[in-house]
């Protein structure tokens, strides 16, 4: 069933957003090689609790997450398990996924930052992630479909010639964590559920270099490409409204960007 929220309960998902965002800029000023991912959970763990909030992640799902944040490096998608052995390397990937509980609601969002300089290769595939996000945001408006920001991000990325992940989807989100809808990454237009105002979805893009095939390690936790080349990973949650889209999980002084 779809839990339609009302103002206050946006509010209070808004109030989690922000810490989300912050944890998401501050991560991301300390991307760079020498630095474990472990050093990363670190940051958002203090932050989270200087906040009043909690780890929505962390003691998650069978088996329990072990983490607040994951850490998802190079060809891992998403779920990667934070590691003070882990260490970012030049030229590499690191895809940081952040929830946070706070007062009864969650929010997520995550990142796709480059360690240190990286390929051209590399640099475009974040950025077409990124902008299959903020296409498709442009249909979460009422009266559209979940179908319409699905083929929205489907075909940007295909068009670049990238693989879409199928196996993993976007989510509603609020009193609990994954709720419905489920939001896939692909799709066709003018099917699935109609979006109204009140509607709080996670919506992220999982968009890989080569296939779309992926893998699951060993841990039970961690998905990764089937060919081993690199994924990205762009994700906020957002509300929809009668004037359009807000997003609750921006980086501070983050602008919304509504092209690519």
């Amino acid at each position: 069933m779809v839990n339609l929220k009302s103002a206050v309960e946006i509010e209070k998902i808004a109030a989690s957003g922000r810490i989300v965002g912050a944890i998401l800029a501050a991560i991301g000023q300390q991307v760079k090689p020498g630095i474990s991912t472990d050093d990363l959970d670190q940051i958002a763990r203090q932050m989270i609790e200087e906040a009043g909030g909690t780890p929505s992640f962390l003691g998650y799902g069978d088996p329990p997450f072990p983490a607040a944040i994951c850490t998802s490096v190079d060809d891992e998608i998403v779920h990667g398990i934070p590691d003070k052995t882990r260490i970012l390397r030049e030229g590499s990937l690191v895809s940081v996924d952040v929830g946070v509980y706070l007062n009864g609601y969650h929010a997520d969002a995550a990142r796709t930052f480059a360690v240190g300089t990286i390929s051209r290769e590399l640099e475009d595939l974040i950025a077409v992630t990124r902008a299959c996000f903020w296409i498709a945001c442009q249909q979460a408006i009422p009266g559209k479909r979940t179908g319409d920001l699905s083929a929205a991000v489907q075909k940007h990325a295909e068009d670049h010639g990238y693989g879409v992940v199928r196996e993993l989807t976007g989510h509603g989100i609020g009193q609990n964590l994954h709720e419905e809808p489920d939001l896939p990454n692909y799709g066709r237009a003018g099917h699935g559920m109609r979006l109204e105002p009140g509607l709080v979805i996670a919506m992220e893009p999982m968009i890989n270099l080569g296939t779309r095939r992926v893998r699951m390690k060993q841990d039970g936790w961690t998905i990764v490409t089937a060919d081993g080349q690199a994924s990205a990973h762009y994700e906020n949650t957002l509300v929809v409204t009668d004037i359009g889209p807000r997003i609750l999980t921006l980086e501070p002084g983050e602008e919304e960007a509504w092209s690519d």
